[in-house]
Parts: C-alpha cells; sequence; structure tokens
C-alpha cells in the first residue's frame, strides 16, 4: 500500500497527502442501481428502434451524462447525432422506466463507509452522473445529513460528464477548494475512474458490477476491491499512512 500511495504522489508531483474530503460517485457505490439503469437503457433503446445495444454496454457508459449515451449510440446506429427533440424524449422514457425498476437497494456497507470517513473528520462530497429524480431525492433519506446541495455534483451542474475531469474537478470545489492531494474519490465505473483520475485524484476502485477487474485497473484505479466490507477493510490503513507518507 506504501508504494501504491507513493507512484500517486510521485505521478502527480506532490510531497504528500493532506486528507480533508472523500469523495463517492453514486450509481454502484452507494446504490445497487446499475441494474436498473441498464434494464432500463436496453428497453427504451429498442422501444425508440434501436438494434445493436445489449444490457452490458450501459455498464461501460455509466457515469456520463444521458444525453452523451444517447448521442454514441444514435451515431453508431443512425450515423448521426440525436436531435434535442429525440434526446428528451429518449431520457424521459428511460428516467419513467429506470423509477419502475429501481428498488433503492444500497450498496451493503456503504453506511458503514460514511460513518468511518466521517469519524475520522473527512467531509463525503458526491459526484455522480445521474440526473434522476427518483434517485437524487432519496439521498436525504438514506443518508441523512451526509449530502447537500453544497456538497453534491449531479448531470445538472456539469457541461461535460465523465470521463471529462469536470465533474471531480467540481467536486474538489464543493469539498471545500481542495488540492487533488487532499481527497480520495471512491468509484466503480470506467469513465468515472477516468474522470477522476485526469482530475489528479487518488482513486480507488470498488467492483460492484458485471465488468472484470481489468477494466478498472485500465482506467487507471490505484487500488481494485471486490466489496465494500473489503474497502472497509483498508480504509483505516489508507488514510493512516496518508498521513505519514512523504517524498
Amino acid at each position: 500500500m506504501i508504494e501504491i500511495l507513493t507512484q500517486y504522489l510521485q505521478k502527480n508531483h506532490f510531497s504528500h497527502f493532506d486528507l480533508k474530503a472523500v469523495i463517492f460517485d453514486m450509481d454502484g457505490v452507494l446504490y445497487d442501481s446499475m441494474p436498473a439503469h441498464a434494464e432500463s437503457w436496453q428497453q427504451t433503446m429498442e422501444g425508440f428502434g434501436y438494434t445493436s445495444t445489449k444490457p452490458l454496454e450501459f455498464y461501460y457508459h455509466e457515469g456520463r451524462i444521458g444525453s452523451s449515451t444517447i448521442n454514441i449510440i444514435t451515431e453508431r446506429e443512425f450515423g448521426r447525432k440525436a436531435t434535442e427533440k429525440e434526446i428528451k424524449k429518449i431520457y424521459a422514457r428511460k428516467s419513467e422506466l429506470f423509477a419502475q425498476y429501481n428498488q433503492g437497494k444500497i450498496i451493503p456497507g456503504i453506511k458503514e463507509i460514511i460513518k468511518f470517513v466521517k469519524s475520522q473528520e473527512l467531509k463525503p462530497v458526491l459526484v455522480t452522473g445521474s440526473g434522476q429524480p427518483s434517485l437524487l431525492d432519496r439521498l436525504d433519506t438514506h443518508f441523512p445529513g451526509v449530502f447537500t446541495p453544497e456538497t453534491m455534483v449531479t448531470a445538472f451542474d456539469v457541461e461535460h460528464g465523465k470521463p471529462d475531469p469536470q465533474p471531480y474537478l467540481m467536486g474538489l470545489q464543493k469539498g471545500g477548494a481542495l488540492k487533488p492531494n487532499q481527497a480520495i474519490v471512491i468509484e466503480n465505473a470506467p469513465l468515472g475512474i477516468e474522470s477522476a483520475i485526469a482530475a489528479g485524484i487518488f482513486t480507488i476502485a470498488v467492483n460492484t458490477g458485471p465488468l472484470p477487474d481489468s477494466v478498472l485497473t485500465d482506467a487507471g484505479a490505484s487500488i481494485v476491491l471486490n466489496s465494500m466490507e473489503a474497502l472497509l477493510e483498508t480504509m483505516p490503513e489508507i488514510v493512516r499512512l496518508t498521513q505519514t507518507i512523504t517524498i
């Protein structure tokens, strides 16, 4: 672990960590919502005459803002960008189906992770590509007092979604005008990892979906774990080391 943290500092030209915040993705990190996303996307695209998608594809698109996902698939399918009218209709239908399919299940162990983060006097920040009101509205019910508009970045806040660094750069600002060495990111998706790495932040991946670990490693994650329970076991050592390592 010392070597992994040291490599991050060297690569990003920092002499030390000064940890102030932990930045969380939402889908697949806070909520077990990706199966519902994949199912609702697939059914929606089929309903609008798209034939080239499979549910697994949407795990690779996870983190993109909806209009970008629709444009990518439309360009592949029809050789053109989607119109604004098409985007609105497709995303409205996808949102309708997602609200039906999503059960609002929380990822096991995430509440304990957040409790640990707060016990270390670190600020939890949320950075999500989602614009789904059915999930965003539940945050204060499932995680009362943890995430507020002042500490959240959603699809409504950014011009460029993941994998662009803008969402996580904005997350650093929401965390208190932080530098990249003052935060750690918890992600589960390749595009989110690419976004966080592009913003210069140390990134831990928790693989809660069907993609191979290698996809998350290739995206740039410094650590890949297979459950929040594994992260909970590892986090105390990571936090301790960030307080002691200097180069």
